[in-house]
């Protein structure tokens, strides 16, 4: 799953994941619209999911994510350096820097995934 209001990154990222892993990746624009997807249908294996969102941050969907599902595995990103200490201390498994390349993104999904 990847969540980001910015809809190029959101595309891209989808683009690159469903190469990458070569599994359904589903996408959503807000951390509301995704959290209730989550919540209907028992979770997501992996969430890339960006901080800076209006309504539900990131910070706030990981928080109900890992509370539900403690061992799945959910990756911030933000181009905003000092999310990254937030998102270690909120419990993200990663943080993904934006801007990153296809090739960071690939390292830091495949280091979860196992087929």
């Amino acid at each position: 799953m990847v969540v980001d209001d910015e809809p190029g990154i959101r595309a891209l990222t989808v683009d690159a994941l469903s190469y990458c892993v070569n599994r359904d990746v589903v996408s959503f624009p807000d951390g509301i619209s995704a959290w209730h997807y989550l919540d209907g249908v028992n979770g997501a294996d992996l969430v890339i999911s960006d901080v800076d969102m209006p309504a539900m941050d990131g910070l706030e969907l990981l928080g109900k994510f890992k509370k539900n599902w403690e061992d799945k595995i959910f990756i911030l990103m933000s181009g905003r350096e000092e999310n990254e200490a937030k998102a270690e201390s909120a419990g993200a498994d990663a943080f993904l820097k934006k801007p990153f390349s296809i090739n960071d993104l690939f390292k830091i999904v495949q280091h979860f995934v196992v087929d």
